[in-house]
C-alpha cells in the first residue's frame, strides 16, 4: 500500500503543477509575442539508503516553444513584429539585457522608447531616447528616424537603431519574468541581418485548443490520483480489519 499511496500522491502533486504551467500559457494566448512553456512527465526514482523502491512523478519545462506566433497588421508606427528567430534587447528590471518579441513599442514621459510593459529598448548605446518629434519611422533594419518639431517631411533625422539579436535557440532560456536570456547571462551580439515588419504585431503562438484540452486531460489526471489515493486507504484499512481477526 505505501508504494501505491506514495506514487499516488506524488502523481496528484506534480499534475497541479503542469496544470498550472498550462492555466499560464492559456491566459496569456492574448499576449503580444508571447511563447508557450513546453511540458513533460517523467519518472525519478528516490534514492537513499538501500535500493531506490520508490518511484515519484515529475512535472518539468523542458524548455519553451519557439515556434513565431502569426503577425497581425496594426497600421501602427510604433508596432514591429520581429521576423524569423530575431529578438529585441530590452533592459529588463534587474538592468540586465533580456530578450523578447513584443513589438507593442510606446514612448514613455520620460522620452524612452519601451515595450508595452514599459521595459526600455536598448539600441546602439543602451536604451534608446526620443526627442520630441512630430513623426517617428522604425526601418526594417530597426533604424529609427524622427522629423523634428517645425521640420518639413522631408527633413527626418535618424537618432538610433534598436538592438537586433539573432542568438542560437540552444542558448537561451526563459525566466520568471517571461523574458527571455542567454544561459551564460551574457548580452547577444547585434545581428545586422535582423529584420522587423513595421505596422503589425506578433501574437501569441499558444495554440488555445491544446491548452483547453490539456487542462481537461489533467484535470482528469489528478482525479485518477486522488481515487488511486483513496483506494490505497480502503486497502490499508481491509488489510488491518483481518489483522485483527
Amino acid at each position: 500500500m505505501d508504494r501505491m499511496l506514495y506514487v499516488a500522491m506524488s502523481g496528484a502533486s506534480e499534475t497541479l503543477l503542469a496544470q498550472s504551467a498550462n492555466n499560464g500559457n492559456l491566459a496569456n494566448a492574448n499576449t503580444t509575442g508571447f511563447l508557450a512553456d513546453l511540458q513533460q512527465f517523467r519518472s525519478m526514482p528516490v534514492f537513499g539508503d538501500g535500493f531506490p523502491t520508490r518511484v515519484y512523478a515529475m512535472s518539468e519545462r523542458p524548455g519553451i516553444d519557439f515556434t513565431p506566433g502569426p503577425v497581425q497588421p496594426t497600421g501602427r508606427d510604433l508596432d514591429v513584429a520581429v521576423r524569423g528567430q530575431s529578438w529585441i534587447a530590452v533592459q529588463a528590471k534587474d538592468g540586465g539585457e533580456a530578450l523578447t518579441r513584443a513589438g507593442d513599442l510606446q514612448i514613455d514621459a520620460n522620452g524612452l522608447l519601451t515595450t508595452g510593459t514599459g521595459l526600455p529598448v536598448l539600441g546602439n548605446g543602451g536604451p534608446v531616447a526620443i526627442p520630441p518629434a512630430e513623426k517617428i519611422e522604425i526601418g526594417a533594419d530597426g533604424t529609427i528616424s524622427i522629423r523634428p518639431l517645425g521640420q518639413t517631411p522631408q527633413e527626418l533625422a535618424i537618432i538610433d537603431r534598436i538592438k537586433l539579436v539573432t542568438p542560437s535557440l540552444a542558448e537561451l532560456e526563459k525566466g520568471l519574468d517571461g523574458l527571455v536570456r542567454l544561459k551564460d547571462g551574457r548580452p547577444a551580439e547585434p545581428d545586422a541581418e535582423a529584420r522587423l515588419t513595421t505596422g503589425a504585431l506578433e501574437a501569441s503562438n499558444v495554440n488555445t485548443v491544446k491548452a483547453l484540452v490539456d487542462m481537461i486531460e489533467l484535470a482528469r489526471r489528478f482525479e485518477m490520483q486522488v481515487k488511486m489515493m483513496k483506494t490505497a486507504q480502503e486497502m490499508d484499512t481491509a488489510s488491518d480489519s483481518l489483522l485483527k481477526q
